[in-house]
């Protein structure tokens, strides 16, 4: 084929090894579709760098990852011919789109954080209003399930039955109190996961602030 026949997007050198990279225009294409230019045109403008027509087909070049798609034309056109260029807003590509989907995954993990925290919050704040409804069933409950244990067996001073047991003989304000520090955390990690959605600088500083400000919390447990 001559070289101007030549389809556009076609590589015909082939590389000399194999480097697997993770391309993240592909991922976001595959996943969201690709961003065409002029697709609901009548006609296509003389600007072949973003669409043109070869032999009757239609090709309209992916902004985001630089592939050529042959696209049928319209059945129902929404403009005559495709934007110029000044009007054409341009997607994240390259180490900024890396950039936004790596700040989109940690905001998912702090959401899930959001939910968790919360949802501790609102059963340490119910358990606190019931400790003394709850405290008989705990404790025959408790009774039931040391059964058949050795009378002379040391008691467990770990485990979730020693903290529950340990939450019973805690004051109700000094529930309120946990359950509160709960709600701000996650509060928090709410706030965390909105900024970094968005993209916003200021919740990157408050992502790194928080994660530090609990190293020394989690140094002092594994030196326990």
């Amino acid at each position: 084929m001559a070289a101007r026949e030549r389809l556009p997007g076609v590589n015909l050198v082939e590389p000399r090894r194999f480097r697997p990279t993770l391309h993240y225009e592909l991922l976001v294409c595959g996943l969201v579709g690709h961003e065409l230019i002029g697709s609901d045109a009548r006609r296509l403008s003389d600007d072949s760098l973003v669409a043109r027509e070869i032999d009757g087909v239609r090709w309209h070049r992916c902004l985001r990852c630089d592939s050529w798609l042959p696209v049928g034309a319209p059945a129902a056109p929404a403009r005559e011919r495709p934007p110029e260029r000044d009007e054409i807003d341009l997607p994240l590509r390259g180490k900024p789109l890396r950039d936004k989907i790596v700040l989109r995954i940690i905001a998912v993990n702090r959401a899930l954080h959001f939910l968790v925290l919360g949802l501790i919050a609102v059963v340490i704040f119910v358990f606190a209003s019931h400790r003394d409804t709850l405290r008989g069933p705990f404790y025959r409950t408790l009774a039931d399930l040391q059964t058949g244990a050795s009378s002379d067996a040391p008691a467990s001073q770990h485990g979730l039955l020693h903290d529950v047991e340990r939450a019973f003989s805690l004051q109700s304000d000094t529930l309120k109190l946990v359950a509160a520090v709960f709600v701000v955390y996650a509060l928090v990690e709410g706030l965390e996961a909105y900024g970094l959605w968005r993209g916003r600088r200021w919740a990157e500083y408050l992502t790194l602030i928080v994660t530090a400000s609990l190293l020394p919390l989690e140094i002092y447990e594994l030196s326990q």
